[in-house]
């Protein structure tokens, strides 16, 4: 059986980019979710890789980041053609 999703480092990397997104826009995580109206918890949630996010929730994440979705998409791409996660160690819950 193929492995799953969240337990490969291209996930690890797709976490420590929407990580790095949020703080390069100078967001705690209580401001992003103001501004998505969601709780604290739900961005510790994703940002931790307890919750996923479909498609459209990336592009609003993105977007009250300050990022495009399709240039959040190249970086996650380019990140993981120069080899993926540093991080890739860490564990999930």
């Amino acid at each position: 059986m193929p492995t799953k999703s969240i337990h490969k480092a291209e996930y690890l990397k797709l976490l420590e980019l929407l990580v790095e997104i949020r703080s390069n826009a100078g967001l705690k995580q209580a401001e992003l979710a103001a501004l998505l109206q969601r709780s604290q918890s739900y961005i510790s949630d994703v940002e931790r890789g307890g919750r996923r996010l479909d498609l459209l929730q990336l592009r609003e994440y993105c977007h009250a980041c300050g990022q495009d979705l399709v240039g959040f998409v190249k970086r996650f791409e380019k990140s993981i053609a120069d080899g993926g996660s540093k991080k890739a160690s860490r564990t999930l819950r």
